[in-house]
Order: structure tokens, then sequence, then C-alpha cells
């Protein structure tokens, strides 16, 4: 019977063995091809994460160049939106594809509202929802769950009727926002920030960057602040940053 037994000294392994020196070679020659297998396959890996993060911000860097940088209301009809209540029957069935966003959640605030697919105009200025009391998923963010960040937006108020969104204030770090894509699947958020801009400053960079470079994330912006005189438009916007649990 033939053994091998391995020593170790300094970074050199030394192989003592009692077979002939022709199948000691062999195996010394397999077990260095191996190494170099490990080691290629473990730097295909990286390439391939470091590919996907690369890929990533430059996806958000091109969605936010296609955004304007003074985010304002532009109504889906350009007209004032809805204050009809979404009734229990529209909201249970209202549907979308398995991997979009369907509903938020938003328990501590007691928000619950369909999310609306909602892209920009021809100025760049993002749509916001037709109803008051329903989200808007930017297209062209991120899926949920995905890498990075989904932006939801809604109403703060109108004239007639609060908004979905009208308690978004009330949110500090550490509470959670639920997503349920059209799969059913669910997925938590905890609050990481908020932040509250100028309303012809806001960073739209970074309402569609997540908070944590390596977690998937969901930003969610409202108005607030005060009323422009002679106008219908708040003079600041509020962006909740979350990230995924």
């Amino acid at each position: 019977m033939y053994t091998i037994d391995r020593g170790v000294y300094g970074s050199r392994i030394i192989f003592y063995s009692t077979i002939p020196i022709e199948y000691g070679l062999k195996i010394k020659r397999l077990w260095l091809s191996l190494s170099r297998i490990t080691i290629i396959l473990a730097g295909i890996v990286f390439v391939i994460s470091l590919s996907a993060l690369i890929c990533s911000q430059l996806i958000n860097n091109h969605v936010a160049n296609k955004i304007s940088g003074s985010y304002q209301y532009q109504y889906a009809e350009n007209s004032a939106p809805s204050t009809n209540p979404i009734s229990d029957l529209t909201f249970n069935n209202y549907k979308v594809a398995a991997n979009r966003p369907r509903y938020i959640f938003i328990s501590k605030i007691s928000t619950k509202a369909i999310v609306l697919p909602l892209g920009t105009t021809k100025t760049n200025q993002l749509l916001a929802p037709p109803n008051v009391f329903a989200a808007g998923w930017y297209k062209n963010s991120a899926l949920p769950g995905k890498a990075g960040a989904m932006l939801i937006d809604g109403h703060v108020s109108s004239w007639k009727s609060h908004g979905v969104f009208y308690n978004l204030k009330k949110l500090i770090p550490g509470d959670t926002v639920k997503i349920q894509r059209g799969d059913g699947a669910e997925l938590i958020y905890k609050i990481v920030k908020t932040q509250v801009y100028s309303s012809a400053n806001v960073d739209m960079k970074a309402a569609i960057t997540p908070i944590i470079s390596n977690k998937p994330g969901l930003n969610i912006i409202t108005c607030t602040g005060k009323v422009i005189p002679g106008t219908n438009e708040f003079n600041q916007r509020l962006i909740v940053f979350t990230s995924q649990l």
C-alpha cells in the first residue's frame, strides 16, 4: 500500500511519498492544475460581480440623465388629479406584470395603494399619478428586489383631499415599507434616511440610486413645504430613502 504525507514549511508545500517518483510528479502536476483552475474561477466570479455593479451604476446614471433636475408634478392627463377614492374592488382586482410593483403598504401611516407605472413628459418631468390615492412607479427605475433603486412618487394632497403620501413626513429611520409584486411576492424595505430638497433643486440622481450601494433600494418622493403663491405647486420635495432587508 502506498501512502502520501504532507508537510507545510513556510509557503511551500512539500510532499513526502513512498510511491514512485513519476506518480508523485503526476500528482503534483494535477494539484497545481487544480489550484490554477480554482484561481481562474475565483477571478471569473469577481469580474462578473464587478461588471454587474458597474452596469447597475451606468444604468442609474443613464436614467438620472433622462429626468429633469427640477422635480415638478405633471399629471398623466395634463389636468388636476382625481380625488375619487379607489374602491376595494378596483384595489383587489388591480394587476401588473409578475416582476413589477403592484401595491405599497406603510403600516405606520396607514398607507396602502396601488402602484401605477409612469414615465416622463416630453420635457423630462416625472408624471404623477392621475389619482391622489394612487402611487406611481417610475418605470425606468429599478424593479422590486433588483439592483438599483425603485422610485415611487405620489401626491401629498390636492385642494380637496389629503394624498396617498400626506403623512410620509412622519416616517423616521428604522420604519419599514412593504412592496408587493405582481406575482404576490412581498419585499420589506427599511428607511435609512429622509431628506427635504428645494423644489427647484431636487437631486434626481440620488432619487434613483440605492442608499446602500450593494442592496436593492426603494426611494419615495412627494411634495412638502408650502404652496407657492399663485400656483398649485409646493416649494419643497421630500425623499424617503430605504434599503431592502
